[in-house]
């Protein structure tokens, strides 16, 4: 731990540098800005192939904004609300971002005047230029106010959304930041040390934030990284400060006095310094293996969890000790002067509580039978896996406290047919136009004659080459419906082959809203098997390579599957079966079902975290095992060492993590949820209960096949009575 000796010998270079490296990254990142994913990043499947295709013709569906007219007390339309339309009409053509304004459609029933506003430019860039449209639509709800005049389109709702996701952060900090310092002002009773957490968590966050804007011009947002990082930053940033604090606190109350600041931050970067480094890579090279699934949002999540872990390990290295040199030396001169006064130092080295000597107990005297309790209950936890169903959490899903929704509700409710459509893109040669246009009415009429497509007459556009074709069919079902998803299997499995399927040369494709949502599950069906075999197999290799024992990796990847699947069965439990509805007034979109990215997002988030306590446990036993402590008293000595400070992590973990269970966006609820579940069992089950107990039950068997480790015990066991194993090497600069 070069750098980090290098900080604690030079603390104000080290302090500079670290907050010059934060306003740099800030400042490059806003020079640059970010670079957001485009609508070809999101192509995958058949839904891609038939976007590339229509794009290619030009023909590709532009975002759509509609303006819908109601009276307020539901009664049918009259003149006011037809002269609105007009007005409405009118506006939005003047606008430079409209490409068209439709007519006004009433709706089946009488009560809604529709007026379709397409807007120019490629889907996902259509927020930019929504405003204008906004402020036109309550233009004219001023003007009539017996009517209800709203808009509801992909644009805004994201306007709508990104409105409550500002709020819904400002309510986690809100919750986060008072918790995290009353629980860090419990562990340590300083307010300058409760500084010292949150002041680099925060600073790795900025810092984080402005080196992602420049690598989203290597790899694109898709507007999820700034969440995760301050989801996973807030979290790691206090955990690994907590670590290197407590063995630092740790090693001075051991010390009596006798070794100066600089040494004690010598010992604290050579073990729980080097512990935070393996579970940073730990927790990076997992994360790493959601590039494995090809999609941009995993690729966001990845990029934005390895930036804030690596810059949070990087601020463990450098700015930490070097703060912790200059606490030390202003406690030091204040111990020194209280000696003058002829008072006493009266710090002691901190004990194992009541609570965590009476939890260890079961498995100090009883591994077998804990070890059997406990796995049966984290796999009684984790049954309910069996029967998880996932689903894509889109548009439809939204919380309906977004006005936006609202209106999307009723224009659902007034226009069944309107938001669920696929679309069929064809491709062929010129000549073949007549023989194409013939079976795209053959499948029209197939449609039509089918209860799960509208009876209105397909769409039909044509380049003017007459080489891509794009045809609408409308579906009068909600776009998260079975209806609707069974319409596209008939589209795909039987009208399609039976019609264009027979030509020769003819490339087809279905996109649409209800295509891209099952083409988007099924991709990330195929990969998750490939993720999570690669991050089983790369958790094993680095802990070998840290432990130098198979058999700590293996248990590690096995307690690690025991905890990812006891927190998956309890999500299963809270959103899919309701219980969270009951319990906390969930709505129901957030509770109906499991989001399909989080399932493979949590795995590979949730194995990275557990490595860290992992990582962080082990290295303690294996510390105390190299000085020739016997593996079993190894065992119960590293994990009572460790155990108050993993609790205190784990509740400034859970605390960061179930304040997002607040939020409204149901994927965020339940990333929360799962996050902070699976924290309380790694650390309270997982690490007190199983590790322990297997670790006692296999013996020295743990360390197989460590020679070094085998020798050490083996000295151990031969030294005669009374010998004091010899200590771990330490920094030699004493006073």
């Amino acid at each position: 731990m070069k750098v980090a000796s290098w900080s604690a010998l030079h603390p104000g270079r080290a302090i500079v540098g670290w907050f010059v490296f934060v306003a740099l990254c800030l400042a490059l990142g806003g020079m640059v800005g970010t670079n957001s994913a485009g609508d070809k990043d999101y192509w995958v499947g058949e839904a891609g192939r038939a976007e590339a295709i229509a794009t290619e013709g030009n023909l590709q569906h532009k975002s759509a904004e509609r303006i819908m007219i109601t009276n307020k007390s539901d009664a049918p339309l009259g003149a006011e609300a037809k002269g609105a339309a007009q007005d409405v009409s009118a506006r939005m053509k003047k606008l430079p971002a409209v490409l068209h304004v439709a007519e006004p459609v009433r709706s089946e029933n009488g009560r809604m005047l529709m007026v379709e506003v397409t807007l120019k430019g490629p889907r996902l860039e259509a927020q930019k230029h929504i405003d204008p449209l906004l402020a036109q639509t309550a233009e004219v709800q001023k003007k009539n106010p017996d009517l209800r005049v709203e808009e509801s389109g992909d644009a805004s709702v994201e306007v709508g959304l990104d409105n409550q996701r500002a709020d819904d952060l400002a309510t986690t900090e809100t919750i986060t930041f008072p918790i995290t310092l009353i629980t860090l002002a419990v562990v340590f009773g300083s307010i300058v040390m409760v500084g010292v957490p949150l002041l680099l968590a925060v600073s790795s966050i900025g810092a984080s934030i402005g080196l992602s804007q420049l690598v989203s011009h290597l790899l694109p947002d898709a507007g999820v990284g700034n969440n995760v990082i301050l989801l996973i930053g807030m979290a790691v940033g206090v955990d690994y400060t907590l670590f290197y604090l407590k063995r630092e606190r740790e090693e001075r109350a051991r010390s009596g006095g006798r070794l100066s600041p600089e040494a004690l931050v010598g010992i604290a970067a050579a073990t729980s310094g080097r512990a935070i480094v393996v579970s940073g890579l730990a927790v990076i090279l997992s994360t790493a293996t959601l590039f494995l699934a090809a999609d941009v949002i995993f690729a966001s999540l990845a990029i934005g969890t390895i930036v804030v872990v690596a810059v949070a390990v990087l601020s463990s290295v450098t700015v930490l000790p070097a703060l912790l040199v200059k606490i030390g030396r202003r406690a030091d001169r204040k111990a020194a002067r209280a000696a003058e006064r002829g008072k006493r130092d009266r710090r002691k080295p901190e004990q194992t509580g009541r609570m965590w000597t009476a939890l260890l107990r079961p498995a100090k005297n009883h591994p077998v039978a804990t070890l059997v309790v406990s796995v049966l209950l984290m796999l009684g936890l984790a049954a309910p896996v069996l029967g998880m169903h996932l689903r894509v959490l889109s548009t439809a899903t939204h919380s309906r406290s977004i006005p936006e929704m609202k209106a999307y509700d009723r224009l659902n409710e007034a226009f069944p047919d309107l938001l669920a459509e696929h679309w069929l893109a064809v491709r062929s040669d010129a000549g073949q136009k007549e023989q194409v246009h013939t079976a795209l009415e053959a499948l029209a009429d197939r449609a039509k004659a089918d209860p799960l497509f509208s009876k209105k007459q397909p769409k039909l556009e044509t380049t003017d080459d007459g080489r891509i074709n794009m045809m609408t069919l409308s579906v009068p079902h909600k776009l998260n419906s079975s209806e609707a998803a069974d319409s596209l299997k008939h589209l795909r499995d039987d009208y399609l082959p039976a019609t264009l399927g027979k030509m020769d040369g003819v490339e087809y494709g279905v996109t649409g809203p209800v295509a891209q949502d099952v083409d988007y599950l099924a991709h990330q069906n195929d990969k998750l098997p490939v993720v999570i075999g690669f991050l089983l197999l790369l958790t094993f290799i680095m802990m070998v390579l840290v432990f130098r024992s198979v058999i700590i990796s293996l248990l590690g990847v096995l307690l690690n599957l025991l905890s990812v699947a006891a927190s998956f069965g309890l999500v299963v439990v809270f959103f899919q079966w309701g219980l969270g509805s009951t319990l906390f007034g969930f709505e129901e979109s957030a509770t109906s079902g499991i989001g399909s990215r989080v399932p493979l997002f949590l795995f590979v988030i949730l194995f990275g975290l557990s490595m860290d306590y992992q990582v962080f446990v082990v290295s303690r036993i294996q510390e105390a095992a190299m000085n020739g402590v016997p593996t079993r008293q190894a065992v119960i000595d590293g994990i009572a060492k460790s155990a108050k400070v993993v609790t205190s992590a784990a509740v400034v973990m859970v605390t960061v993590f179930a304040s997002f269970m607040f939020l409204h966006l149901a994927e965020m609820k339940q990333i929360g949820f799962s996050l902070a579940v699976a924290v309380l069992l790694d650390a309270f089950i997982i690490r007190v209960m199983i590790l322990p107990s297997a670790m006692i039950l296999l013996g020295n068997a743990s360390w197989w096949p460590s020679r070094k480790m085998r020798r050490a015990q083996e000295n151990a066991a031969t030294a005669p009575a009374g010998s004091a194993p010899a200590p771990l090497p330490t920094a030699h600069m004493h006073r």
